[in-house]
């Protein structure tokens, strides 16, 4: 079985190999979205862009929703190389395409018949409404893709390989583009088009992986490797599930405050919609440092190298903070050029969006901070510690932060921008504070 050793080396090395390529990976998956925002937004006009931004939102929920539900597995696969368990790796692989099958499945049926109630719930403003409906419906459909792919990117990364993973997203991400185009403007298919070159990219992706993971990653399942382990099931749900609920909330936060500006009209929910998505593109580097923390992280602690594990995370801040810097910086001086780039002749949406951009920016550089923590705190199976403190940033500042902004600055989108950064640093507090407790127990009992 190919993997990589990373109890061994230089710690920011490590770190920097391992992120890179899962960096470019989620740059590219991140941009099937812009791509479909910045085609839809040359061919129509503010509510096409809308149903698309609200749609892709809804997409990215449970993307990154089943992103944390992998997280488990990728944990699961990392600790048992470092304590040099084979058995256990590959069983942890079989245990994982069996659960996340059944998961895809269920998702499938339940979405499909939930779209409506999605965008109703959501208050996708009436004129966008139809072309919403056939964005998400479409992608509904395509969910045993999303979760195939993602969860195999989890195995990689478990096995320390985010090269790969690489180079599939490239290709259906070159795919991805080539059909928007085609499919947005000769064919004029508006919203659905964009959903269905995503979902085509998806499924190529996947193709690809499935056949490198077997044919050259020399992983050798047995059909008892299928079968449910109780005990490894319910470890890798165990750490996946909280870190799922996490995400969750975290994106019906983005979600309600998307609700909050679709009920000030079109041109602002168009505003937010783009702002969201350039927001997931400069959180690039905050969530491949959480994987690479993790997966560090939990390599070291299999094998009881506890030093390493911290330098690992402290490591993964300082990168977190130096590039969130640059990009709340870019966004102070380059927020209406940045949102021309999607809303082309619509200047009401680039003023509110630029607005937006400037206070919601400097998220970029706090939560990078905890999202490290988190990573830390998935390595160590203490997952329910990340779950905390974002329910408690969530409920006490993000989503009552964004509707009383709302309420008292109608007129512009500034202040709701600063309802995201003022949550993480509450964030990062709390997980300052769990994180010494968690090392003065360690250096007490010799043990997390």
């Amino acid at each position: 079985m190919s993997t990589y050793d990373m109890t061994k080396g230089n710690i920011l090395k490590n770190l920097i190999r391992f992120s890179l390529p899962y960096l470019l990976s989620c740059f590219l998956q991140t941009f099937y979205g812009l791509a479909d925002l910045f085609v839809i937004g040359r061919f129509n006009g503010a509510a096409s862009i809308t149903a698309v931004s609200v749609g892709s939102q809804i997409t990215h929920m449970l993307t990154v929703v089943i992103v944390g539900l992998a997280m488990g597995s990728t944990v699961a696969i990392s600790r048992s190389i470092g304590e040099g368990n084979r058995k256990t790796t590959v069983k942890a692989i079989g245990n994982t395409m069996t659960v996340f099958t059944f998961i895809a499945l269920c998702l499938t049926f339940i979405l499909l018949h939930a779209a409506d109630g999605c965008l109703s719930l959501l208050a996708v403003p009436e004129e966008a409404f139809a072309e919403a409906r056939s964005y998400v419906t479409i992608c509904f459909w395509g969910i045993p893709f999303i979760t195939a792919y993602n969860v195999l990117s989890s195995i990689y990364r478990g096995l320390g390989d985010t090269r790969h993973p690489m180079y599939f997203v490239m290709t259906a991400g070159i795919l991805n583009i080539g059909l928007d185009f085609l499919l947005i403007g000769p064919f004029g298919m508006g919203a659905a088009g964009a959903a269905l070159a995503t979902v085509t990219a998806q499924a190529v992706s996947v193709l690809l992986a499935v056949f490198h993971l077997f044919r050259f990653m020399d992983i050798r399942l047995r059909l008892s490797d299928f079968h449910i382990d109780k005990a490894l099931s319910s470890k890798i749900l165990g750490v996946g599930i909280p870190v799922a609920a996490q995400e969750g909330f975290i994106q019906v936060s983005f979600l309600t405050i998307t609700m909050i500006a679709n009920r000030r009209g079109v041109e602002a929910a168009a505003a937010v919609g783009i702002v969201e998505k350039v927001i997931s593109f400069l959180f690039l580097v905050p969530s491949s440092m959480l994987s690479a923390v993790s997966t560090i992280c939990a390599q070291n602690l299999g094998a009881k190298q506890y030093d390493r594990s911290r330098k690992a995370l402290f490591d993964g801040i300082l990168i977190c903070a130096g590039t969130g810097v640059l990009f709340t910086t870019l966004c102070q001086f380059r927020a209406p050029q940045i949102l021309s780039l999607f809303a082309d002749g619509e200047p009401r949406v680039i003023r509110l969006g630029a607005q937006y951009l400037r206070t919601y920016s400097i998220d970029c550089i706090l939560a990078g901070i905890h999202f490290c923590y988190g990573g830390y705190f998935c390595a160590c199976e203490r997952p329910l510690l990340s779950f905390a403190h974002n329910l408690v940033s969530i409920l006490a500042i993000r989503i009552p932060g964004a509707y009383l902004a709302s309420l008292y600055w109608p007129e512009t989108l500034a202040p709701m921008g600063l309802a995201a950064p003022t949550g993480s640093l509450l964030s990062i507090i709390i997980c300052t504070v769990l994180f010494l407790g968690m090392e003065h127990r360690r250096k007490v009992r010799g043990s997390f």
